[in-house]
């Protein structure tokens, strides 16, 4: 990285919406390295303060619901400009919006359209924020192909499926943050994310890597849905934020979307053995029908891996962590309850 880019981030104030959560927090620890003024706003409902330092200069934390504070953006809101704003704050997890569907729809398309459109006089002088949009492979659907790119077609099934609406809410604040691009010149880039996992990474919402550690630390049976055949590409969440800011240095990637994870597949069941076999535990892995783990009508999808060709070209990226050590410092931190930057 250049002196001078290092230099012109520094110099930026910036606002990270969901910073709170797992990677929002990680993100906002990379700006604040970086030297930056970072504003988060998190209403916690799925994030924790504690994911935050308790006290650092140049961060401000606001408890909030992001709606309630939208009108506050700008040289003469409350809230004042910002040069870039990543906007994280969603609802996650497939069990979460199993749960709570119509409340995981609003909260990703109703939240999304209002930011971006605030976003076209957030910055100084009433000119827009530089934007980036978290998005999901989710939008990839049921797709049967063995790589995704991001201009492949999409999949989707019934809407009475209520697996479905995540991905379409997800895919529809895409079109949102194009068209405002489109229309309007927003400069906004769109990362889509490839289970990403890591440190503060919890398992309430269904998220595979830390339940299957939680239940290895504790000598319980890792519980694995389905057959366990499936195949996720994970990356670290460490590796992942490190990308964004460079996504957004770029002026040749706004209006695009970028996969953004991992391309080595591993099956569940591997990544179960992986998760006893790092930890020394002595569980055993224990298979449960979808049935049972999800209400009637879920599906599965067998694989989920992403061309990566776009993103590499574009800042050069390659994930760094290995799985091993994703393992092992989110175990120090279930263990401990302490912060892993």
């Amino acid at each position: 990285m250049s002196t001078t880019r290092a230099t012109n981030r520094a110099s930026l104030r910036t606002l990270v919406t969901g910073g709170a959560g797992f990677i929002g927090s990680h993100l906002t620890d990379r700006l604040l390295a970086e030297g930056r003024e970072v504003v988060v706003i998190d209403n916690l409902s799925t994030g924790r303060r504690s994911n935050l330092p308790e006290s650092r200069e140049r961060l401000t934390f606001i408890e909030s619901d992001l709606g309630a504070l939208i009108d506050g953006l700008g040289d003469r809101g409350e809230l004042g400009a910002f040069d870039e704003i990543y906007h994280l704050a969603a609802a996650v997890g497939v069990q979460l919006v199993m749960d709570k569907p119509a409340e995981a729809i609003e909260t990703n398309v109703t939240l999304t359209a209002e930011l971006l459109k605030a976003s076209l006089q957030s910055g100084t002088g009433g000119q827009p924020s530089r934007v980036l949009v978290a998005s999901s492979s989710e939008v990839y659907g049921k797709g049967v192909g063995e790589v995704f790119s991001e201009e492949d077609d999409v999949v989707y099934g019934p809407t009475t499926v209520t697996r479905w609406s995540y991905a379409a809410s997800k895919a529809l604040d895409e079109h949102l943050a194009l068209a405002y691009h489109r229309q309007s010149n927003l400069p906004v880039v769109i990362a889509r994310f490839f289970n990403t996992v890591g440190p503060r990474q919890i398992g309430t919402y269904g998220m595979v890597l830390p339940r299957f550690v939680e239940a290895a630390l504790e000598g319980k049976p890792l519980k694995v849905f389905g057959e366990g055949t499936q195949s996720r590409c994970f990356c670290d969440v460490r590796d992942v934020v490190g990308v964004l800011p460079e996504l957004m240095d770029r002026g040749n990637c706004f209006g695009r979307v970028f996969n953004v994870g991992s391309d080595h597949p591993i099956t569940i069941n591997e990544l179960a053995k992986a998760v006893i076999s790092t930890l020394g535990s002595k569980s055993t892995i224990e298979h449960v029908p979808y049935s049972e783990a999800y209400p009637a009508g879920f599906e599965d999808l067998r694989r989920r891996r992403p061309d990566l060709t776009r993103l590499r070209e574009a800042v050069g990226f390659e994930a760094r962590v290995p799985l091993e050590k994703t393992i092992e410092d989110l175990a120090r931190v279930i263990r401990a309850g302490e912060r892993v930057a």
